[in-house]
């Protein structure tokens, strides 16, 4: 069964207790200095808040003094780990779907580290005006989602709550402002997404919401690096995760100011980032834990059963094994 709610405590306190035993910074910088990388190139999207507060505090100079920090945004988790595998890339962030695909297609990567699941920070949206009112609905309509993305997991699993059989929609695969736009232009008749792009779309076109991910996807984040890089920088990977974490710890506590740094950044309204933050649980980042690689493991068996992807993949295969 899939983590929700009534397991977020335990979650919550498990990584808390993995990421609170050193200072943010002591891995760094305690690190023997071979160890320290000479460039890190991380691969971000507007939904990244913890790698945008680091950027915008300019806090992982502080970790890595010496390292070139590379700093790209993409439009979603597919590109970024496209970037991941050529080589472009040393780490990314992505939600629970982009792994599962570029993983089945032979592309190289690691799930270094994970945030805690956030079921409410995607949906599938209809117009006010629509008469789609229950999942079943979706049949035979047009729907647009990125493909690869969380979702089109949120998608698939709508579809299979309701009985509707996957060839019975017409799937538009759309970036997030192409489908943006398609809806706005009554293009589409539903349309899978995540926040922040959720959050703006509630903000400025008001639809209306016919599923959320709680029942269907937890909405899992994942933080994905090259292996090479990985390998070769082991504690370059835990001083990050300790950062993430304290980062978060700030974002919860100072909510407010977060929201103006990622409003300021993004572009987007105070009213969409405060929308956004309100759906975020305090969310400490560590390395996956059997639990959730179950749960990412039953993401990519669903979307193989589907058809979806190439291969089977067995994720634990491509989970980077902390040491301590």
């Amino acid at each position: 069964m899939p983590l929700f709610d009534d397991r977020r405590s335990f979650l919550i306190a498990s990584a808390c207790a993995a990421t609170s035993a050193l200072p943010a910074w002591a891995h760094a910088q305690a690190s023997p200095r071979g160890s320290v990388p000479a460039q890190l190139r991380i691969g971000f999207q507007k939904s990244s808040v913890n790698l945008v507060v680091l950027k915008q505090r300019g806090l992982l100079e502080r970790a890595f003094p010496g390292t070139r920090l590379q700093w790209v945004e993409f439009p979603a988790g597919p590109q970024i780990l496209e970037a991941l595998s050529v080589g472009s890339l040393d780490v990314g962030f992505t939600g629970d779907s982009p792994p599962v695909f570029a993983q089945s297609a032979g592309k190289s990567l690691l799930y270094i580290g994970a945030e805690l699941p956030k079921p409410q920070s995607s949906a599938i949206l209809v117009p006010a005006s629509s008469p789609l009112r229950v999942l079943g609905d979706l049949r035979g309509k047009r729907v647009a989602f990125q493909r690869g993305s969380s979702a089109h997991f949120l998608v698939v699993r709508a579809l299979a709550k309701a009985g509707v059989p996957w060839a019975d929609i017409q799937p538009l695969y759309l970036t997030p402002s192409e489908a943006r736009a398609a809806f706005e232009r009554g293009s589409v008749d539903a349309w899978g997404i995540w926040d922040p792009f959720y959050a703006a779309a509630e903000v400025d076109v008001k639809p209306r919401v016919l599923s959320n991910g709680v029942g269907l996807s937890d909405n899992n984040s994942f933080y994905l690096g090259h292996p090479d890089w990985v390998r070769a920088h082991p504690q370059a990977v835990t001083a990050l995760l300790n950062s993430l974490t304290e980062v978060d710890r700030w974002v919860q506590a100072n909510r407010p100011d977060a929201a103006r740094l990622l409003s300021e950044f993004s572009g987007l309204g105070l009213a969409t980032v405060f929308k956004f933050l309100e759906r975020r649980p305090a969310t400490p980042t560590r390395p996956l834990w059997p639990e959730l690689i179950a749960e990412q493991q039953r993401v990519a068996d669903t979307f193989h059963q589907q058809g979806l992807i190439p291969k089977a993949v067995k994720v634990s295969e491509v989970v980077w094994q902390a040491r301590s």
